[in-house]
């Protein structure tokens, strides 16, 4: 099996934090239903894909309708983890490795709307609620470790 090459971003906004709600996973049979999830945007390089920076502004206008960030920050740090059995073989994947970055949202909330089918809403939330509602554990222990800049 093969490492999945993926990215991500913590996009913070008026001393919060931006989740998605994802309801479905890219299989190689398509799209499937999964176990609902909130989580910060990410998702797999793409082979269309310049670069890893590329990958996640793309990421970021599919599931938030967005192109209004400022880069912030890139991760030396990345998460990474090993997918379940039931999963790998859904997509072909062994584990990831996603590139996390920190982007600062400088929208107005109206531009927000997924437009990714795997995507049913996202929202704001404070860093308290963050932890109880990202539920993969290796991303709950990235919060915890990152050092990113925050707006006052």
């Amino acid at each position: 099996m093969r490492t999945r090459q993926a990215v991500g971003a913590i996009v913070t906004y008026k001393h919060r934090f931006l989740i998605v709600h994802k309801t479905k996973m890219n299989t190689k049979a398509g799209q499937e239903s999964q176990g609902e999830t909130w989580d910060f945007v990410k998702g797999g390089v793409e082979d269309e894909d310049r670069d890893v920076e590329a990958s996640i502004r793309r990421e970021l206008l599919e599931e938030t309708g967005s192109i209004k960030y400022k880069l912030m920050k890139r991760f030396d740090e990345s998460i990474t983890f090993e997918f379940p059995a039931e999963v790998q073989n859904k997509i072909g994947y062994h584990n990831q490795v996603t590139t996390m970055f920190h982007y600062e949202y400088e929208g107005d909330e109206q531009d927000l709307s997924p437009l990714d089918k795997e995507i049913d809403q996202l929202r704001f939330v404070g860093e308290k609620e963050l932890l109880l509602m990202i539920k993969h554990p290796e991303t709950q222990e990235f919060i915890k470790q990152a050092n990113f800049e925050r707006k006052k």
